[in-house]
């Protein structure tokens, strides 16, 4: 008897600390607020700055991005969530997710974080908006085939952010907000659609000075890019 009780206890105790650690995650001491899966009342970083973006773009807000889910997100949050028939509880789950247009950090392929996805967006918005869709996948894929050969930096920031790598951020153009389609097209580079077939460099032939970036072989041209390995 003595023992089953032991037992017994034992279970008790390691049930009771299950339930504290599944209390703390729930509460917003987990990772899962941190790396922007869902957000609310008090979440701060770059998940809820696209969030904020994202609103105003659609017209449910008017404010600062600022990162800072406070009163004014909450509002704007539940406004939109009650335009599109969710819940509106004011959380940034997946479901809301999937009515703005974004990608939760957990949803987004390939293993890259929503923070990727933005940055990625951003460049071919800068990069390429007004190229047929293909080709802004393609820019998206020669970001990323950099990322995974031995010769670029292995993050996409630092492939993008790398000197003289890409005009847009010399000229400023990256810090433009992307729109749907550019987010549409980083997408499906991270899901594995690369039109390129691996190549790493591209150059719009009418305004490249680079006589290096000349001596490149042309793989193929999609709208006003050459594609090159």
């Amino acid at each position: 008897m003595l023992t089953r009780q032991r037992i017994n206890g034992r279970g008790v105790i390691a049930c009771a600390l299950i339930l504290l650690l599944i209390a703390v995650l729930l509460i917003g001491g987990g990772k899962a607020v941190a790396a922007g899966e869902l957000l609310r009342y008090g979440s701060r970083g770059e998940s809820v700055r696209q969030v904020q973006s994202r609103l105003n773009e659609l017209g449910y807000w008017s404010g600062t991005a600022d990162g800072i889910f406070g009163n004014n997100t909450l509002s704007a949050v539940r406004r939109f969530q009650s335009a599109k028939g969710l819940s509106a509880d004011g959380i940034v789950g997946p479901k809301t997710y999937a009515a703005l247009g974004l990608s939760s950090a957990s949803s987004t392929s390939g293993g890259y974080s929503s923070s990727d996805l933005y940055l990625l967006a951003r460049c071919v918005y800068g990069e390429a908006r007004g190229e047929p869709y293909v080709g802004q996948v393609a820019v998206a894929a020669v970001v990323l085939n950099r990322v995974k050969s031995a010769a670029f930096p292995n993050s996409i920031s630092g492939v993008i952010y790398q000197p003289y790598a890409f005009t847009c951020v010399s000229d400023g153009q990256l810090y433009l907000e992307p729109n749907q389609t550019a987010y549409n097209a980083a997408r499906d580079a991270m899901n594995g659609w690369d039109p390129t077939n691996g190549c790493l460099y591209y150059y719009n032939p009418a305004t490249a000075t680079s006589a290096w970036i000349w001596s490149r072989p042309i793989m193929l041209q999609i709208g006003r890019h050459n594609f090159c390995k």
